[in-house]
């Protein structure tokens, strides 16, 4: 066998650095990816986040010289917090599973600096490495599989035996040859609760999504969102946990590993209203440290307003008012309106004076359309309340 004493070697090494599961399998291209990639691609139902040039997505040979293996790591990270945020007057939201504790990118990315330290020093020839996690060319999950981590789930997640799909996966090209585990078929079976329970149908049923559907995907964008997903993240502001918390798979799965994963509650459970107007210092400090502050302050501050909307949270209607007046971003005011629409129960020709009036401050300042459109839908809704009460 080629290197098996050294493969050995680097399964106890990465089980003393802290890695939970590592396998190994070559470095051939992923070319049977191609044609199911492109129709996602036509179809519309890529994100944008993945790496463009599908050539060095499906070949290692274009991104490394020489690769002869792919090692893949994964750490399973926490479910459940040990304390809960304290109660307090004002509403919480909430970041999903996999953006708790520190960004799971410098978590990875250390794990594998300190492996590539150890297979250096174990190694009899000059090797050379190429560690990757999400924002790398691979596709993760395929590499994943075909190093014998786990099995590609309906969902499209890698689903490990031992930790479910609760796992951040990363991998290493190198110039070693090692003997490949086994790759693993589907275990899925007849079983679709993943794809019954997707709010929006974002999941395929073959183990691919329409991004563009994806919850986790809405959440992240910086525009407008769509009117048919806010009803639907609930009060999440960065992320979806569902598809994974209905797989049986993972049922009772809850890891605590590793200490730089462990959530900070007040952190990963926000309060929803000093989170509208926080400053871009406190934002940084506060969640910086977490994968989910990647896009900024404002996806997660037009998420905390529509939460709040969800929430029907009547007293943050003074500070939603403050933001759809003084807030410098088109976005935020738009949303802030939209809030403003869901939340009023009642006929109040006051608000609705000061929405047409913001609404002819945003038509005279070339505001596009579609931001308009939420002035306009607020309004309507408010003024429907003074027909119903007439009736």
């Amino acid at each position: 066998m080629v290197n098996a004493q050294l493969k050995e070697k680097i399964i106890q090494a990465s089980q003393e650095i802290g890695i939970d599961q590592i396998g190994f399998t070559t470095a051939e291209n992923f070319e049977h990816l191609r044609p199911s990639l492109l129709a996602q691609k036509a179809a519309g139902h890529t994100s944008g986040f993945e790496h463009q040039n599908l050539d060095e997505r499906l070949n290692p040979d274009l991104i490394f010289d020489q690769p002869r293996s792919i090692i893949a790591i994964a750490l399973a990270y926490p479910t459940k917090m040990r304390t809960r945020p304290p109660r307090t007057k004002q509403k919480r939201g909430h970041f999903a599973r996999a953006s708790w504790g520190a960004d799971y990118h410098q978590i990875l990315r250390d794990k594998m600096t300190q492996l590539i330290e150890q297979i250096t020093a174990l190694a009899d020839e000059s090797v050379t490495f190429k560690p990757m996690v999400d924002t790398g060319e691979l596709v993760d999950v395929a590499v994943a599989q075909r190093a014998g981590l786990g099995f590609i789930g309906k969902n499209g997640l890698l689903i490990t035996e031992k930790f479910g799909s609760f796992v951040y996966l990363g991998e290493i090209i190198t110039n070693i040859e090692f003997e490949p585990d086994e790759p693993q078929e589907s275990q899925c079976g007849d079983c679709t609760r993943c794809i019954d329970y997707c709010p929006p149908g974002a999941l395929l049923g073959d183990g691919r999504l329409n991004a563009q559907r994806c919850l986790s995907y809405q959440t992240q964008t910086k525009g407008l969102m769509p009117d048919e997903f806010r009803p639907l993240i609930h009060n999440v502001i960065y992320g979806c946990d569902i598809c994974q918390l209905v797989c049986p798979f993972n049922r009772g799965k809850d890891f605590h590993f590793h200490p730089e994963m462990e959530p900070d509650p007040e952190v990963v459970s926000p309060e929803l209203v000093p989170l509208l107007t926080i400053t871009n210092r406190d934002f940084k400090d506060r969640f910086g440290p977490l994968a989910g502050s990647w896009r900024g302050k404002k996806p997660l501050q037009r998420n905390a307003l529509i939460a709040l909307a969800n929430l029907g949270d009547r007293s943050a209607l003074p500070q939603i008012l403050a933001v759809l007046d003084q807030d410098p971003r088109p976005v935020i005011r738009a949303t802030a309106a939209y809030a403003v629409g869901r939340l009023v129960r009642e006929f109040n020709p006051e608000i609705v004076d000061f929405l047409q009036k913001k609404y002819q401050q945003e038509q005279a300042a070339g505001t596009p359309s579609e931001y308009l459109d939420e002035y306009q839908q607020a309004v309507l809704k408010i003024m429907a309340l003074k027909q119903n009460k007439r009736d």
